[in-house]
């Protein structure tokens, strides 16, 4: 759809992704606690109209619950003002215990999985179909997932294939039959740890990359605190991740307090200054930056058009060796024959 918002292929397939797209993982509730749907499909509008173009969902997001309010999202727009739409397979949950949740990816679970999300979703394709994470049985290879997802591609049932949570050891031996599109790891200031190996190796393979959770779930944000942590509903997964815990909690929220003075360079928020941070990597395409109401989007759709200095990225490389925040690399590389990065287009690989 178009967009004035700055557009990157994806891999090489025919799509040009807005370098942020909505995340709808909250939107099904469940492990985020209770979420209006009609508080989503307004977050949903506020980042559609605004011009990001596509939406990143899941299953297991609610068990159904996200891609079905996604249907109802997707059944108001048509044409040039529908979004892409990208969903996942592999965590299966035991239907008489939700809470049974198992990484599957048996060519029959693919087949039966993608035709569920069809009818949730309400689409005759799905244009961008990942698997979620890798199979945690070694009774299916992952050569015989792939070539279902290849298989499914060649009915005109997804556009393109990709996955998530794959490390470089998966990523080549699958490639090695049929392109990965892209990957979708997770990535933010926090961890930082596949800009060591995966993006790099995305980046040489004109493979995309999508990270989830650039706002480490909402920790790099302004609004965030611990008393805020205290507050959250009972079934919510923060309060029991690691992140959100001492030590870590301290050092990450020290990290996120010294993103202030550059927020303030930009006339920027946090959390937009964050997800740039993500978006400055060579080799990352977009980011999925999720939204609970149409005033959470306002905080980082400036993030597409945010582009962070040489002195900025310095500036944060040095805060995260100061408080000790996270794991992985701190700073992305220099484009060659650059002493620094003034520009998002210099700063991207054009996937």
């Amino acid at each position: 759809m178009p967009s004035t918002f700055p557009q990157r292929q994806l891999g090489t397939t025919d799509m040009t992704i807005t370098s942020l797209g909505f995340g709808a993982w909250a939107t099904g509730g469940g492990e985020w606690g209770p979420q209006d749907d009609e508080a989503s499909l307004a977050a949903m509008s506020r980042a559609i109209d605004a011009g990001i173009n596509w939406i990143d969902t899941a299953p297991i997001y609610g068990h159904g619950h996200s891609e079905e309010v996604v249907r109802r999202f997707l059944s108001g727009r048509s044409g040039s003002n529908r979004p892409y739409v990208f969903t996942k397979c592999g965590l299966v949950w035991d239907r008489k215990n939700k809470n049974d949740v198992r990484r599957v990816l048996t060519p029959d679970s693919i087949r039966r999985e993608c035709e569920n999300s069809l009818r949730r979703l309400g689409v005759e394709r799905i244009d961008l179909y990942q698997f979620h994470w890798p199979d945690d049985s070694t009774d299916t290879p992952p050569e015989a997932s792939w070539r279902v997802m290849e298989m499914l591609q060649q009915e005109g049932k997804i556009r393109a294939c990709a996955v998530s949570n794959f490390d470089v050891a998966l990523l080549r031996r699958i490639d090695a039959l049929h392109h990965v599109q892209s990957l979708q790891p997770p990535f933010s200031l926090i961890r930082r740890d596949v800009a060591a190996a995966e993006i790099p190796w995305c980046h040489a393979h004109r493979t995309g990359v999508i990270v989830y959770s650039p706002q480490q779930a909402g920790l790099l944000t302004e609004s965030f605190s611990a008393e805020r942590l205290k507050q959250m509903a009972r079934e919510d997964w923060r309060r029991k991740n690691a992140n959100f815990q001492t030590p870590h909690l301290e050092k990450n929220l020290q990290l996120r307090d010294s993103l202030r003075p550059i927020a303030q360079r930009h006339n920027a928020t946090v959390g937009a200054v964050a997800i740039a941070w993500t978006l400055a990597w060579p080799g990352v395409t977009g980011a999925i930056v999720g939204a609970r109401s149409a005033e959470q989007v306002d905080g980082w759709l400036g993030a597409a058009t945010l582009s962070l200095s040489a002195t900025d990225l310095e500036d944060i490389a040095k805060a995260i060796e100061k408080t000790g925040a996270g794991t992985g690399p701190a700073r992305p590389p220099l484009p060659r024959g650059k002493s620094g990065v003034t520009d998002r287009s210099e700063a991207s690989a054009r996937v």
